[in-house]
């Protein structure tokens, strides 16, 4: 064997002996997947009935965007008693949670305070009776998207890793997030300074409910949710008599040309292959039937994943609602598209180590799910350059889950519906069960800021 060829088996071998090293250090550093999930289903034994407390007060005290006083209180003193540092009012309503055990990682843990503008048709005993003014109205609010069912679970890990913690070394950061529903409760945060005052973390967490059979823990790498852009166009016609239509130029007319033709910017402008959507939710213009307006205003929501995507869209709409003024002789249309949601796109290596760990504790309930056309401000968190993972978790029996797959069956309330009724106990559970392995899992991670 020649001095070259002895020197390169050599150099191989030593790489493949130092990969293997890294690659054993790497595995090592991973938590035992079944002994952590055994040692936090033994602290949810203890504390469930709390949560369960926790969960349906909440529940019956619904508060929309930055008015979540009481809601915030309450977390605040459930995080005091476990020793956490809290910071409150920051962003309007928001609160900041931390907790410091030997050097490590951050990890933060977002949820949501607010809940929605409508009523709850449940019948629980500890449904929502809740009016509030909303926008000069009175309005009743109810929990409708599962936030009640994401702050016990909140609450429920944290009290989890704080008795946990001779099994973990690093920094809890546990944000409690305003004004989500109105897509600008994180960015309130982040103006208000959220990682320059208390440090950007290394990973962070969000989950979500899901009309799925309970015990059900659903992810994505890439993106999970979509963009969302509001929309709003006013139409200027000229108004007069129903019976001379000759003499105006009916904006009602145009509204409806736009809202149809919007729907072709969909069918032949955006390639069939990527997702998007555009939806018309409000057409308001007239008093009377025999008065020909001289405004009609139809507003809406644009979604999507990809930016690209996006911008096309959005510039059919626009284009859209100046050919059908023009095509009335109207003066042109004010047009006015606000930015909402991001897409959450989540960290693929994040996700590909809590998968194995998810996986080994919790098994097949742990699976792929394609990403949901709602969108969430929790990407704010993300595009501020820290490795996210948002996941989802089931709310109904199983039973009832699988009846209502069968053909004809009606499917089960959605989030937003006003029957959506979680099953608290295994929602909870499974909740508490998968945060508190992700973060524990995510804290044997290197630092990244």
């Amino acid at each position: 064997m020649s001095h070259r060829r002895r020197a390169v088996q050599l150099a191989c071998t030593a790489l493949l002996t130092l990969c293997a090293a890294s690659a054993g250090a790497q595995d090592s550093g991973a938590i035992d997947p079944m002994a952590a999930r055994q040692a936090v289903d033994a602290q949810l034994s203890a504390i469930y009935p709390d949560l369960d407390a926790l969960y349906k007060d909440i529940h019956a005290h619904p508060e929309l965007g930055f008015q979540e006083t009481r809601t915030a209180a309450t977390l605040a003193r459930e995080m005091r008693r476990l020793g956490f540092e809290v910071t409150e009012g920051l962003g309007k309503t928001g609160l900041v949670a931390i907790y410091r055990n030997g050097s490590g990682p951050t990890v933060m843990v977002r949820t949501e305070l607010d809940a929605l503008p409508m009523a709850e048709k449940t019948g629980l005993p500890y449904a929502s009776q809740v009016v509030t003014d909303w926008n000069g109205k009175p309005t009743p609010v109810a929990h409708s998207c599962g936030h009640d069912i994401h702050m016990a679970a909140w609450v429920g890990t944290a009290r989890t890793l704080v008795a946990l913690k001779e099994r973990w070394h690093g920094t809890l950061m546990f944000v409690a997030q305003p004004a989500e529903e109105l897509v600008s409760g994180a960015e309130s945060m982040l103006k208000a300074g959220l990682f320059t005052r208390f440090g950007k973390p290394d990973y962070a967490f969000a989950l979500h409910t899901a009309p799925a059979p309970v015990g059900m823990i659903g992810f994505n790498s890439g993106a999970v949710t979509s963009n969302s852009d509001g929309l709003e166009v006013r139409f200027k016609g000229r108004g007069g008599h129903g019976s001379a239509p000759d003499k105006t130029i009916d904006p009602i007319m145009m509204g409806s040309r736009f809202v149809v033709d919007l729907q072709s910017v969909v069918s032949r402008e955006k390639d069939p292959q990527e997702f998007g959507v555009v939806t018309v939710g409000a057409f308001q213009s007239g008093t009377v039937g025999n008065i020909i307006p001289d405004e009609a205003i139809v507003r809406g929501t644009i979604r999507s994943y990809k930016p690209e995507v996006r911008e096309g869209l959005l510039a059919g709409v626009r284009r859209t609602a100046r050919a059908v003024a023009d095509m009335a002789g109207a003066p042109e249309p004010e047009v006015r598209i606000e930015a909402g949601g991001k897409a959450v796109n989540n960290d693929a290596q994040l996700v590909s180590r809590t998968e194995a760990v998810l996986r080994g504790a919790y098994g097949k309930n742990v699976m792929h799910v394609p990403p949901i056309t709602a969108s969430e401000d929790f990407s704010d968190f993300v595009n501020a350059g820290v490795p996210s993972m948002f996941f989802f978790v089931g709310v109904y029996d199983l039973q009832r889950y699988l009846d209502s797959r069968k053909p004809g069956a009606a499917p089960l309330p959605s989030n937003h519906s006003p029957y959506f009724a979680p099953v608290p106990e295994p929602s909870i559970k499974t909740g508490v069960g998968a945060m508190s392995l992700a973060v524990m899992n995510a804290l044997t991670l290197p630092k990244t800021n």
